[in-house]
């Protein structure tokens, strides 16, 4: 029997001999960062197939985060969510800001929107949630909180690269949003990351900030770091942009096959595909009861890797519970517990465009054991 390790994700990768055709022509101009060709085309190619208006690059998926905080100038507190990856949260850290974690919604994994309210305190400045697995947030209700009491929203969208609801990319949702291009990720640049905004000038002061605060070359208007991505990786992202599509939808059918294999289990729930939106099948979470399914989550996870195929508890622990955050009064078990219930019953499954039919059958086997 085939035993081969089975991943949770495989980078999609670029025909090799099309970037060696495109390394030669880096190599021959000798430009190889700094706002070059490459880096200018991938910023409009991604701003058209989004459907966003600006865009900008960086060098992986945390500094746009970092820097949009810096762009907006938030300070005190920001509201967000335990249920993601670290880098959200640590973003604030770095910024000097408060994160005040309130639980998610069962259904989505996503910040609940009804209890943002009782969060807000004179020195809340914002909303930073995220799309997990990306799944939308509910939008509209966090844009109205967000009105009523004048804070920013920033989306860590690192997760929804090309999800669209009616239509629409949720990417144009709140002031900014970022996303990252790490390897693991539907599009990658094998690392790498971007800032959504809506206008130019905004654009103009992320670029600003992200090369070291220079307009000119003798003049620093702010103070930026440097999180420029180069042009081999823009290089890169022009060739994977092409092949994108057909990897989302490679995607979606190892998605459908686990339905349908999966939905007779007793002690196994997933998530549905949401009324009118484009998904891009980045992760497929599947929670366990192991009072019906008979079998711990840690106990499954143990048991597939034993077996060769690799799960990942995403998001487990909470970022509440790190020690950098425990000690928040936000962070406690029984101001989340919906995360909580999430994070201790939540494996992802291998999901990636390069699973074959064997591979998604040794999987759902043993699950199905």
């Amino acid at each position: 029997m085939d035993n081969k390790l089975i991943t949770v994700t495989s980078p999609l990768l670029p025909d090799l001999d099309d970037f060696t055709a495109e390394l030669k022509k880096i190599w021959d101009s000798k430009w190889i960062t700094n706002n070059g060709s490459y880096h200018k085309k991938l910023e409009s190619a991604l701003a058209e197939y989004l459907g966003v208006p600006y865009i900008s690059l960086f060098t992986n998926g945390t500094l746009p985060l970092i820097t949009a905080l810096q762009a907006l100038r938030i300070t005190g507190e920001v509201i967000t969510t335990p249920y993601s990856f670290v880098a959200t949260t640590h973003a604030l850290w770095w910024n000097g800001i408060k994160p005040v974690f309130v639980d998610i919604d069962p259904a989505t994994g996503n910040i609940d929107p009804n209890k943002i309210e009782a969060a807000i305190t004179p020195k809340t400045t914002a909303i930073m949630p995220v799309h997990v697995y990306g799944k939308p947030c509910d939008t509209r209700s966090i844009q109205e909180i967000a009105d009523r009491y004048g804070l920013k929203v920033i989306y860590d969208a690192a997760h929804a690269f090309g999800v669209k609801v009616d239509g629409k990319s949720i990417l144009n949702a709140g002031d900014l949003s970022t996303l990252s291009f790490h390897a693991t990720k539907v599009f990658n640049t094998i690392e790498g990351g971007a800032m959504v905004m809506h206008d130019a000038k905004t654009k103009q002061r992320i670029d600003y900030l992200k090369n070291f605060g220079f307009a000119n070359e003798i003049t620093v208007v702010g103070p930026g770091i440097n999180s420029k991505m180069d042009e081999v990786r823009s290089a890169y992202g022009l060739l994977n942009l092409k092949q994108v599509d057909a990897a989302i939808e490679a995607r979606c059918q190892v998605a459908n096959k686990y339905r349908d294999a999966l939905c007779s289990v007793e002690g196994i729930t997933f998530f549905d595909d949401m009324p009118n939106v484009q998904h891009n099948y980045s992760y497929f979470p599947i929670f366990i009861d192991a009072a019906k399914y008979g079998m711990t989550r840690d106990d499954l996870y143990a048991k597939m890797k034993t077996e060769n195929v690799l799960g990942r508890r995403y998001f487990y622990p909470l970022i509440s519970e790190f020690s950098t955050y425990k000690g928040l009064e936000s962070a406690t078990p029984e101001n989340l517990p919906n995360a909580h219930k999430m994070a201790d019953s939540v494996i992802c499954l291998p999901m990636h465009h390069a699973l074959s039919d064997e591979d998604i059958k040794r999987i759902i086997n043993i699950i199905k054991k």
